[in-house]
């Protein structure tokens, strides 16, 4: 007896979703002419424009309906990556961007503001600087009522040096005494080159020899670098532009941050190498960012009968069993 309809597309489907590797997904996409991957990667990337777009709309409304609040949340969130990304932005809301505006006058009271709130000076031997800073803080914490983190609330093992949570809140601050207006500056910015020479302030000089406070190192200055600048257009400036565009209903805001993400570079992570194994199937951000909407909304949580890619290959599967058992 002929299986029905309904078994075939069944059988295929859980055949797909034996596939661990997504191998027939990946030979699927790297076959498609550049007309139909396009069109594929399009839904994909809007899909996740939109999902972070309620994303960022959340945490505007948790920061009292306030744009530059909310770019602050979403630029520690991100300049932590996904080690520290809670206390980053817990951080962010302990210590606000009002309060570092009104300390702008000194890049040493930003500094002591960011790293005090962060609870991780308590952990390192004191110099003179993490004196300062604590002295400094101290002020600050009264004035402002400030509940500082725990230092257990942060990854610090296997953290790449550049990368330290105390390091880039120096960077941040460096940003934010550099920077008036962060929010038109933002929505400026139409390439990874404009995006770059925002981020490019350097940290106080006593960063020059260190990467955690008290521990000296090789004199390098410690500016955020090409490929974090790119994650920040990716992550932060492109994903700002696209939610603001909505918010205000301006369609060149949202194409803006289309065209940020297609002229940059494409993300190099575990999902991007995955899906390279079949060709180069990323030319810019806007085709990682697709491609990452793929692994991790369809492909990690198996939902080939929802996937754009995947109902295609069951459908076609289906039709080609229908053809052999003729």
């Amino acid at each position: 007896m002929a299986a029905t309809p309904e078994e075939r597309r069944r059988e295929a489907a859980r055949r797909l979703m034996a596939d661990t590797d997504a191998g027939a997904c990946g030979q699927y996409i790297a076959a498609l002419d550049p007309l139909r991957r396009a069109e594929l990667y399009n839904a994909l990337a809007f899909e996740r424009l939109e999902r972070k777009n309620r994303d960022i709309m959340s945490i505007y409304a948790s920061a009292g309906e306030n744009w530059n609040q909310t770019f602050y949340i979403m630029l520690l969130r991100t300049i932590g990556g996904m080690d520290n990304r809670r206390p980053f932005e817990e951080l962010a809301r302990r210590a606000t961007y009002a309060m570092a505006l009104r300390e702008r006058d000194s890049l040493r009271k930003i500094e002591a503001l960011l790293i005090g709130t962060s609870g991780l000076l308590e952990i390192y031997r004191d110099d003179d600087y993490t004196i300062s800073l604590k002295r400094e803080f101290y002020h600050l914490r009264n004035k402002y009522v400030i509940s500082p983190l725990d230092a257990s609330d942060w990854r610090l093992t296997k953290i790449y040096p550049h990368n330290h949570p105390t390091l880039r809140l120096a960077q941040i601050a460096a940003f934010i005494y550099d920077n008036e207006l962060v929010m038109n500056r933002i929505i400026e910015c139409c390439t990874p080159q404009q995006v770059y020479a925002l981020f490019r302030s350097e940290a106080s000089d006593y960063w020059t020899t260190h990467f955690t406070p008290s521990a000296a190192s090789r004199q390098i200055t410690k500016r955020i670098g090409r490929t974090k600048s790119d994650l920040l257009g990716i992550n932060l400036v492109a994903q700002m532009q696209f939610a603001y565009g909505s918010y205000t209903a301006c369609e060149m805001l949202r194409d803006r941050a289309v065209t940020l993400l297609e002229r940059i570079a494409p993300e190099d992570n575990r999902y991007t190498r995955e899906w390279n194994r079949y060709g180069t199937l990323a030319a810019n951000a806007f085709d990682s960012q697709s491609l990452l909407q793929l692994s991790r909304e369809y492909c990690a949580e198996r939902r080939c009968e929802q996937c754009p890619v995947g109902t295609r290959l069951i459908k076609k599967a289906v039709e080609d069993c229908v053809i052999a058992e003729k």
